[in-house]
């Protein structure tokens, strides 16, 4: 690529990076769609995972930033050695290729393309082109019959979690300068989601982010305070993470109240980790330091999941990732990308659907990749969000 200036090498990453998310995104919508995919989004991780891999060679890049991100490769790929899975490799390079992406333009332009991608859904379903409005009233494991819509989305639970990262964009995107009726307005939209899709999962954690968001809207003092920081980091990752850990190894044997009000609660989630499965898929005595393609069981508990799936070390550096960006965050100040950080978190004790392989649904990906970038290189840490 020397035939090119570092200004044209700079402008083509740029147009190549928005090909992969976009590419990203689309296949992100349609696996949410009742459209099979078959083999499609395996072929399609190929091209994408080739594009940010392209992206991360045409940027400039010190010696010593080459050799980190080099062992950083080289690890990634052993995991994908060992467990024949690609995901995390994918992961990587898609995060090394965001690093000198503008992230407000890049997060307004994936709030933008998703939001009229789920309302297409919704719309093709309501008008019966695509998919089911609502699944036929039944016992959803809360012993009592229910109507739970999905609009196209397949599942009640894919449903809200796309009005869920709708508010979550919309928080990172606007939480700033929005006013209090904009608040309210968003507010309902989701209530009303979480009635329909009857996401009681969904309500709770709803609350929490709009309560977070609206006293960082209001109480401005709330973005300087260490205090602030260091609680998030205390919930994630250590206590979802301890929990998740907690309910894994205790989910053969369910005896006390307390366990057996939250197993209830959960609507058996912590027991179905152990009996949902022949092979005990979730329970802490299959989580293996790397994991395997025969772990793929898949189900909710998302952190339980990330600690199946891929293995207890991977586990451990997405927590240490986390708190890395938490600091981060501190640093510039940035109480929106803390918001959706504890948001998703606590979202993922329960459900398991940001654990995924469609890098697409983990939208806040562009800001850890620009935020672990400035740190990787050294770089003076500014608000510059």
């Amino acid at each position: 690529m020397n035939f090119l200036s570092e200004e044209k090498k700079a402008k083509l990453s740029e147009v190549l990076f928005y090909v992969a998310l976009s590419i990203e995104l689309g296949i992100m919508l349609l696996d949410k769609s009742e459209l099979s995919l078959h083999n499609l989004s395996t072929y399609v991780f190929y091209v994408t995972f080739a594009i940010s891999v392209a992206v991360v060679f045409l940027m400039k890049h010190e010696k010593k930033e080459w050799m980190i991100l080099g062992a950083i490769f080289a690890f990634s790929f052993i995991c994908w050695r060992i467990t024949r899975r690609n995901d995390i490799l994918r992961y990587t390079v898609f995060l090394m290729a965001a690093r000198d992406v503008d992230v407000k333009k890049v997060m307004k332009y994936i709030f933008y393309v998703s939001t009229a991608g789920f309302l297409l859904l919704a719309i093709l379903s309501a008008v019966g082109v695509l998919g089911c409005v609502a699944l036929p009233p039944q016992d959803f494991g809360r012993d009592r019959i229910e109507t739970r819509y999905v609009f196209g989305f397949g599942h009640p639970n894919d449903f809200y979690s796309c009005v869920f990262i709708f508010v979550l964009l919309w928080v990172w995107n606007y939480g700033e300068t929005a006013i209090l009726l904009q608040w309210i307005t968003v507010f309902v939209l989701d209530v009303v989601a979480c009635i329909l899709s009857q996401s009681r999962t969904g309500f709770v954690i709803s609350i929490v982010t709009f309560v977070a968001g609206l006293l960082a809207g209001y109480i401005k003092k709330l973005r300087d305070s260490k205090t602030v920081y260091m609680l998030t980091m205390f919930i994630t990752p250590f206590l979802c993470m301890g929990f998740s850990v907690w309910a894994a190894a205790v989910c053969s044997n369910i005896e006390n109240n307390v366990m057996l009000w939250l197993n209830s609660h959960l609507n058996d989630r912590i027991i179905n980790l152990y009996y949902d499965s022949e092979k005990h898929a979730g329970y802490i005595g299959t989580w293996k330091l790397f994991s395997d393609m025969s772990s793929d069981r898949n189900f909710d508990m998302g952190w339980v999941k990330l600690f199946y799936q891929y293995g207890i070390i991977p586990g451990i550096i997405v927590a240490a990732i986390i708190v890395i960006v938490i600091s981060i965050c501190y640093k510039k100040k940035d109480i929106w990308t803390l918001i959706i950080i504890l948001s998703l978190s606590i979202y993922s004790i329960v459900e398991g659907i940001f654990v995924s392989r469609f890098i697409g649904r983990l939208f806040i990906l562009p800001v850890i990749g620009v935020y672990l970038g400035e740190f990787v290189r050294g770089k003076r840490i500014e608000n510059n969000v």
